[in-house]
């Protein structure tokens, strides 16, 4: 199959192209270093010429809303747009774990997220989401965004998150299968307090911050119920473990 990743330079796009010729499959990186931008639809036509599938992992650089929400309406309405045209017939995505409670809970970013949801599942055209819990390589970035002073006070919440490898592992699966027409999720297979697993990262850093978790503390913004990040029953479990990844080299953090 010839794939195009959209966002193909990224964390997760980097190891979905790299998983996707592995096992014999065409993917064609798309990026704006590689001369194609899903936002403005520059070199797109190209990129998306002959693909039997479009898996978009691109995310905005912006986490409050009206940025998000502008570069999620334009880059999803533009892949739509042009896969109507070109007849692709598998338009894949990769969102958040409770999308729509995050959104509720006036998390601009996720709000943002469920409204690029929304443009595509009301497109008309054949579409499988997958929804991933927070990545291992993501866990840097919500404890730093929580600093205060001489601590980190993160939402007092649970979190079952994934490895980057194994959410690739699930979106090549989807991408190379039919369309399903709704959303699949994926997370590891343990669940921490927030506040644990901010404590390990930190330590792993050699760092010897204080971790708070705030009941009254936000997660980018959303106001959290205990268990808002964690997935459904029907969630497919990844296989590698935290403490098992932590292992390996540290890896550049990026937000989901």
């Amino acid at each position: 199959m010839r794939i195009t990743v959209i966002g193909g330079t990224g964390l997760i796009g980097a190891k979905v192209a790299a998983r996707l010729q592995r096992t014999g499959h065409e993917a064609v990186v798309a990026a704006r270093s590689t001369g194609v931008d899903a936002y403005t639809g520059e070199g797109l036509a190209a990129a998306l010429a002959g693909a039997d599938a479009v898996i978009d992992v691109s995310n905005s650089s912006y986490v409050d809303e009206a940025a998000a929400r502008d570069y999620f309406y334009a880059a999803t309405l533009n892949l739509i747009t042009y896969g109507a045209a070109l007849g692709i017939p598998h338009h894949v995505a990769l969102s958040v774990v409770g999308t729509d409670r995050l959104a509720r809970r006036q998390g601009g970013y996720f709000i943002a997220k469920a409204e690029q949801e929304r443009l595509v599942t009301t497109s008309g055209r054949p579409f499988s989401l997958v929804h991933a819990t927070q990545f291992f390589e993501f866990v840097r970035h919500i404890t730093d965004a929580a600093v205060q002073g001489d601590a980190s006070r993160v939402a007092d919440v649970l979190i079952q998150p994934i490895a980057a490898d194994d959410v690739a592992a699930a979106i090549v699966r989807t991408a190379t299968g039919s369309p399903t027409g709704g959303m699949n999720e994926v997370a590891g297979p343990e669940v921490f307090a927030l506040g644990d697993l901010a404590r390990l990262d930190l330590r792993r850093r050699h760092d010897d911050r204080e971790v708070v978790p705030d009941p009254l503390g936000t997660y980018f913004g959303a106001h959290l119920l205990r268990t808002d990040l964690l997935p459904s029953r029907a969630a497919s479990i990844a296989p590698t473990r935290f403490r098992s990844w932590i292992e390996t080299p540290a890896e550049t953090m990026l937000p989901i």
